[in-house]
């Protein structure tokens, strides 16, 4: 469906990022959408936190958002990033060598997955900045390999899939499971109107 047609329906937002896992979560809560992405690149953000990076790049999403896809539909843009415990941020590997630094650096260790979220609505502008710790198991290294080369870590803030590789290596949890997923749905859905 195209964003003309997206209009025209009732209820229906445009989630501006290529994330089937954010796609997966709004099916998951029964929200309507299409998947847009507009054309902003994140390699141009200079932040010193995990925080500010993912803030500055959902709200970026959402600037070019507006500008290639209008005001009248509903749109939902989001980042996420991972801090590892001495504060450094994760992003996503540019490669699998770069991949396998950053794995290692949360192997057995405890990390911080940042989602920043703007919603945008013709009646309001919803923002929010969540995070979900992790405290991780020690990697068993041949799975990590494996992992490594499914090359599922591609596209993955750290390279980390916590609904996949990673799960099993989970000791402790704080905070919102769609959080560390890409978009916490929770915190969003009272503003949809849902």
């Amino acid at each position: 469906m195209d964003i003309k047609a997206a209009k025209k329906k009732k209820n229906q937002i445009c989630l501006c990022s290529s994330s089937p896992t954010r796609a997966l979560l709004l099916e998951r809560f029964g929200i309507d959408f299409i998947q847009k992405i507009p054309s902003y690149d994140e390699d141009q953000i200079n932040a010193a936190t995990a925080k500010d990076f993912a803030y500055r790049a959902s709200k970026g999403k959402m600037e070019a958002a507006l500008k290639e896809f209008g005001p009248d539909l509903p749109l939902l843009c989001a980042d996420t990033v991972i801090a590892a415990s001495n504060g450094m941020i994760l992003r996503k590997p540019k490669n699998i060598e770069d991949a396998r630094r950053i794995l290692h650096m949360q192997s057995g260790s405890i990390i911080a997955i940042i989602s920043s979220v703007h919603f945008r609505s013709e009646k309001l502008l919803f923002s929010d900045i969540s995070a979900t710790w992790y405290h991780f198991e020690t990697f068993d290294s041949s799975e990590m390999e494996m992992y490594l080369q499914s090359g599922l870590w591609q596209g993955k803030a750290g390279g980390c899939m916590v609904e996949g590789f990673c799960k099993k290596y989970i000791k402790k949890t704080v905070g919102l499971e769609s959080t560390a997923m890409g978009l916490q749905v929770e915190k969003v859905l009272p503003w949809m109107g849902k």
